[in-house]
């Protein structure tokens, strides 16, 4: 396949996912949550391997994906046995089936997830002039760990509380969520991410890929968008489901307001998630302007 064939590919799959979100947050509980979240999942660990390959070789993909598995799955796992680093909590059957005690769904989520936290950390780190800073080994995972935790920061309680996809035992203070969740979520999201910038830097990859792809506006955006959609459709379920004066027990006895759990997760999701796309988006722009100027002037001398 052709590089502009492969291009409208992967325009099509961020198309597709674009739309499945829409649907899923404008038709809520028409699909079992199983379903639901397999495709959502689906789409973005699709788009990774495909997307990720043009810029990294496929095994340097398939080695993040296999290293966000064992990662994640040993962490959660162990939360669940232990209650580190997570908390105290188990999985429903609402997931489907489960490798140990842990959903084969989650694995594929963080991958996908992960992948895009990834680009748009590389994205706001990269500048013009400097298209990877020194310092990226150690900050692009940092920052994509926060990234990616403001993802779970903004979807927790619903898909815990509200649908019990996973049930905390003890409740806890962010709407039956314990605090204790999303330090436990950046430090295995860092692992992972740590782990992969090493690897990179042992293989002496360049981590600015291949010219063609690093200086396609095309290519850099498309993780942006998947990434800001799935925000979108948290605010868009948020917004929709608002409007009701019903109430929801955690496992520790306290009643929690849905409107409330809603509207939250909407403010989050508003100044975590957004925030990232728009500066991520705005990285882009100026990237690419001033590609566009190097082109332009051509070489000195």
């Amino acid at each position: 396949m052709n590089k502009h064939r492969f291009n409208v590919a992967l325009w099509t799959l961020v198309c597709v996912s674009v739309l499945i979100n829409i649907a899923s947050a404008l038709l809520p509980y028409v699909m079992p949550l199983g379903v639901e979240a397999g495709l959502l999942i689906a789409l973005p660990f699709a788009f990774a391997f495909a997307h990720g390959s043009v810029d990294y070789r496929f095994s340097d993909v398939l080695l993040f994906a296999i290293i966000c598995f064992v990662v994640s799955n040993v962490s959660e796992n162990m939360s669940i046995l232990t209650g580190f680093p997570f908390g105290r909590y188990y999985f429903t059957e609402n997931l489907g089936p489960k490798l140990f005690l842990v959903p084969l769904v989650i694995g594929p989520a963080y991958f996908g997830m992960g992948y895009l936290s990834w680009m748009l950390a590389r994205a706001i780190l990269e500048s013009g002039n400097h298209p990877r800073p020194r310092h990226a080994l150690f900050a692009q995972p940092v920052l994509a760990s926060f990234v990616m935790v403001s993802w779970d920061l903004s979807i927790d309680p619903l898909a815990s509380t509200l649908r019990r996809a996973w049930v905390w035992e003890d409740g806890g203070s962010y709407f039956g969520v314990p605090l204790s969740n999303f330090l436990g979520w950046y430090l295995t999201v860092y692992v992972f991410f740590q782990l992969f910038a090493l690897y990179l830097r042992a293989r002496r990859v360049n981590d600015v890929g291949r010219p063609e792809a690093r200086n396609s506006r095309s290519y850099r955006l498309q993780p942006v968008v998947l990434y800001g959609i799935t925000a979108v459709r948290i605010l868009l379920i948020s917004m929709l489901s608002a409007a009701t004066n019903a109430q929801v027990t955690d496992q520790a006895g306290v009643a929690w307001r849905v409107h409330d759990v809603f509207a939250v997760c909407a403010l989050v999701c508003t100044f975590t998630m957004i925030p990232f796309t728009i500066l991520a988006l705005i990285r882009i722009t100026e990237f690419s302007l001033a590609a566009g100027q190097r082109v332009s002037e051509g070489p000195i001398g």
